[in-house]
């Protein structure tokens, strides 16, 4: 499939058709892609670490580098892309890398490259393997290590590598991105939409375009209901009316609201409770409270992890600020 083919597939999700195709059309990390750009251009690549959060790019990146030096024809034949739903135990990695790494190129002078995407997930005997592998096979071949957790990929890989971390994203980086897809795919979003894209992403360009998409199908205008709607993530004026019932009304029409306002817009105790949190720490509240409700809500976070009833936890909850609300009245 050529390159216009997929910018005219119309199955293709956005993420894969906006993919960048070359590390020019990198949006973030400028310093890191100007670093490996002098690699390439010097034919000096080492060995490299990529880690970081999901959608910051360095799948992205050892792609774009790849393209770069391989032409299309070239790119399958050196290049050995390893991903963690693809088996890479101590087998593989004596079997399948060992013997693309081994074998040399007769008609293209060079270097191949092995990347071993979420490499965090592979045991540590196959690490161990690995370290040999890497050793031995130096001259002609350069493995690329992508991870989400540095402290899951054992110290003598990552000293054999050079390693660049790849923060989240920027709201500065993402919202040109953003914007450039909505313009090629014609979507009608506002204001306060590509605001609430930004901010649910969390700095993951991959789940911005993600909800970008599944909102963009699922309804007409873009907006910030509509993409916290699709997302199931509660809005803001949610999370007030809802910290408005629990410190101000009594028990039972504070559980009755919530869970009213729970039911019909389908939300999760989760991330109620993980939206009440960030509430909390704005709210003008004497220290000893705030202590008591942030320990209140852990354990409460603690048991829904365990797979306790929601209901239970959601009574849990609104005890924790009916108490809160005794303790400000008696310190007042």
């Amino acid at each position: 499939m050529t390159n216009k083919d997929i910018k005219t597939s119309p199955n293709l999700p956005w993420v894969e058709k906006y993919r960048p195709k070359q590390l020019d059309d990198l949006i973030s990390h400028k310093d890191i892609i100007t670093t490996i750009d002098k690699f390439v251009k010097e034919d000096r690549l080492p060995h490299l670490l990529f880690y970081g959060p999901p959608g910051t790019g360095k799948t992205s990146t050892i792609l774009a580098v790849a393209k770069q030096i391989y032409s299309p024809k070239e790119f399958n034949s050196m290049v050995l892309e390893l991903n963690a739903s693809d088996d890479r135990g101590i087998g593989i990695v004596r079997g399948q890398i060992l013997s693309f790494a081994s074998t040399r190129t007769i008609f293209k002078s060079g270097f191949k490259i092995v990347i071993l995407d979420e490499a965090d997930a592979m045991t540590n005997d196959a690490q161990n393997a690995l370290r040999r592998v890497i050793e031995k096979f130096t001259e002609n071949t350069r493995f690329c290590i992508i991870c989400n957790y540095l402290s899951k990929i054992i110290p003598a890989l990552q000293s054999r590598c050079t390693r660049f971390r790849f923060g989240p994203l920027g709201t500065d980086q993402m919202v040109p991105r953003v914007q450039h897809v909505i313009q090629e795919e014609g979507c009608n979003v506002t204001e306060d939409g590509m605001k609430a894209l930004v901010t649910l992403a969390s700095g993951d360009m991959r789940k911005a375009l993600n909800i970008l998409q599944s909102t963009h199908m699922a309804h007409d205008v873009v907006n910030e209901e509509s993409v916290y709607t699709c997302v199931g993530h509660p809005l803001w004026r949610d999370i007030e009316n809802i910290v408005n019932w629990v410190l101000n009304e009594n028990f039972t029409t504070a559980y009755n609201n919530t869970m009213d306002l729970k039911t019909i817009k389908g939300l999760a105790l989760q991330d109620i409770l993980s939206e009440v949190h960030n509430y909390v720490h704005r709210l003008e509240l004497p220290m000893h409270i705030r202590i008591h409700l942030l320990d209140k809500m852990a354990e409460v976070e603690y048991r829904l992890a365990s797979g306790t009833s929601e209901k239970i936890q959601m009574s849990s909850l609104i005890s924790a600020f009916q108490i809160a609300r005794e303790l400000i009245v008696q310190s007042a």
